[in-house]
């Protein structure tokens, strides 16, 4: 697949260098069988610019620095995410205890271990995610990095899986008749944590995409 993809760009460039509209050369490609996607990816390694020879664009690297930025960033956002709900459960289950559970399904231990993990992974977050975007405003190619790339889909995926078991839980509970206020507040917690984490990466993705 790698030489195949090399194999389109040369092709890509020949065609640029001999001064062909990058529409010809696209539906040279398409014609030929390769796929839209295949041929606006290969597009796209040129800069569309009034230049004499064709200007390659930056291509998805990846480095030490950039996987340790990322990897404590997001290490950071879930901490706080985990412990947050953590936190909001214990929270829900003191004020709206259930009567047939003979312990606590809280514990004093639990809540202050909850808390002491925000007081650190919080402004932990904060800190990371302030030094990365600054780190974007300065060299905006960062934005290709591949670490970031696929953290960040990662990070999609694992709201998603959780949303997605969030409603089937509730549908069950729905369909059984077991309802209660204690469970309906845990889900609407954790579809709020992870429909935020969701939302702001998807609109991460579609600002970058835009610029």
């Amino acid at each position: 697949m790698a030489s195949a993809t090399a194999d389109l760009e040369l092709f890509v460039r020949e065609g640029l260098l001999q001064g062909l509209p990058r529409s010809d050369i696209q539906k040279s490609m398409l014609d030929a069988g390769w796929t839209p996607e295949q041929a606006k990816t290969a597009l796209g390694a040129f800069a569309d610019l009034d230049f004499p020879v064709p200007v390659p664009k930056p291509r998805p690297y990846l480095s030490a620095r950039e996987a340790f930025l990322y990897l404590a960033l997001f290490s950071a956002l879930y901490l706080t995410a985990y412990h947050l709900g953590s936190l909001s459960f214990d929270l829900i289950n003191r004020a709206f205890p259930d009567p047939a559970a003979r312990i606590p399904p809280w514990s004093p231990d639990s809540m202050r271990f909850s808390a002491s993990a925000l007081l650190v992974g919080f402004p932990l977050l904060v800190f990371m995610s302030w030094f990365v975007t600054r780190d974007l405003l300065r060299d905006p190619v960062k934005r290709l990095s591949a670490v970031r790339r696929w953290l960040t889909y990662l990070t999609l995926f694992i709201a998603v899986a959780i949303l997605a078991g969030d409603l089937i839980s509730l549908v069950h509970s729905l369909l059984g008749g077991e309802l209660s206020v204690r469970f309906i507040l845990k889900v609407a917690t954790v579809a709020v944590i992870a429909g935020s984490i969701l939302g702001y990466y998807l609109m991460d993705l579609r600002r970058e995409e835009r610029e």
